[in-house]
């Protein structure tokens, strides 16, 4: 049987995805309507990779 989840699977090390997070807000947390997307998008990945259990300190 096939799983239907609309969760992304995560592919990357929350390491990574914090980084890039990050990244996005370092300029004093002014981030473009572009930036605003891809910053929903990282957190979408990243709660997916908090509820998979592959949660790290970081």
């Amino acid at each position: 049987m096939t799983s239907t989840s609309t969760e992304p699977t995560p592919a990357r090390p929350m390491v990574e995805l914090n980084a890039e997070i990050r990244a996005l807000v370092a300029d004093g947390g002014v981030v473009s309507p572009e930036g605003r997307r891809e910053y929903e998008r990282l957190l979408v990945e990243w709660v997916a990779a908090v509820r998979g259990g592959s949660a790290e300190a970081v």
